[in-house]
Formats: structure tokens, C-alpha cells, sequence
């Protein structure tokens, strides 16, 4: 068997993964581009081991590490991307600026202090909690 039918193969695997990894804006179709790609340095590997009939077999063991290593990060990334979607309610790429809170939060006014203060049971004073934190400090 030629070596340049499995190398041509790996090479439009990998274009196609690569073109998968820029072009997509779905987290879940990149990690599957990914994929894409390690399979086609799999097959590279697999390939050349069988061309230089190496005797440790060594581009198998290397395929067998990178098979591993691709399963984990699949496994890691669809819980990251699952965590992600359901806080931010989509997988898209370019919305997803980073995983820290927005400004928008940080620029919102503490609302949750005042919001259980003066919803708070037993204070038929009708004092808020501010105001009682004030009178207890003077």
C-alpha cells in the first residue's frame, strides 16, 4: 500500500477539522472538529508505523495515548460547555466572552440586600435593614 493514499486522507481530515474549528460558532461542533482533527494525526501515525515497519510500534502506542487524551478532553469539555449553556443559555462562541461574571452585574445596584430588608417578616416598624444597621452603628 501507497503511503500518500492514508497521508492524503489525514490531510483533508484535518483541513476539514481545521476549517471546522474557525469557521463554527457552536462550542459543541468545535470540540467535534477537534475530534476531527486528532483522528487525522491517528491516522498519520498509524500509517507511518506501518511504512517504517517500526518493531516497537510505536506510532500505535502513540495513537493509543492520543485516543485517551481526546477522550478525556471530550469528556472535560462537553461537562464545561454543559455547564456554560445552562448559565448562560447558549453554546455560542462568540457570546461567550469568558466565564467570569459580566459587568452588567458589577454595575447593577446591590438590590439583593434592600429587596430582603424590606420584604422581611416580623418588622412592623417599618424600618429597612439599611437603616437598622445604621441606628446600630451611631
Amino acid at each position: 500500500m501507497h503511503l500518500a493514499y492514508p497521508a492524503v486522507l489525514a490531510a483533508l481530515l484535518f483541513c476539514v477539522g481545521l476549517y471546522g474549528v474557525l469557521a463554527r460558532r457552536n462550542a459543541i461542533l468545535v470540540l467535534m472538529s477537534v475530534e476531527l482533527m486528532l483522528n487525522a494525526v491517528n491516522l498519520n501515525l498509524v500509517a507511518f508505523d506501518v511504512w517504517l515497519r517500526d518493531t516497537l510500534h510505536s506510532g500505535q502506542a502513540l495513537t493509543l495515548f492520543t485516543i485517551a487524551i481526546a477522550a478525556a478532553e471530550i469528556g472535560i469539555g462537553l461537562a464545561i460547555v454543559l455547564a456554560v449553556h445552562r448559565n448562560r443559555g447558549t453554546s455560542d462562541i462568540d457570546r461567550l466572552r469568558d466565564t467570569a461574571e459580566t459587568d452588567e452585574a458589577e454595575a447593577l445596584p446591590d438590590t439583593a440586600e434592600t429587596d430582603d430588608a424590606e420584604t422581611a417578616p416580623g418588622r412592623a416598624d417599618g424600618k429597612t435593614g439599611k437603616t437598622k444597621k445604621a441606628e446600630a452603628t451611631t
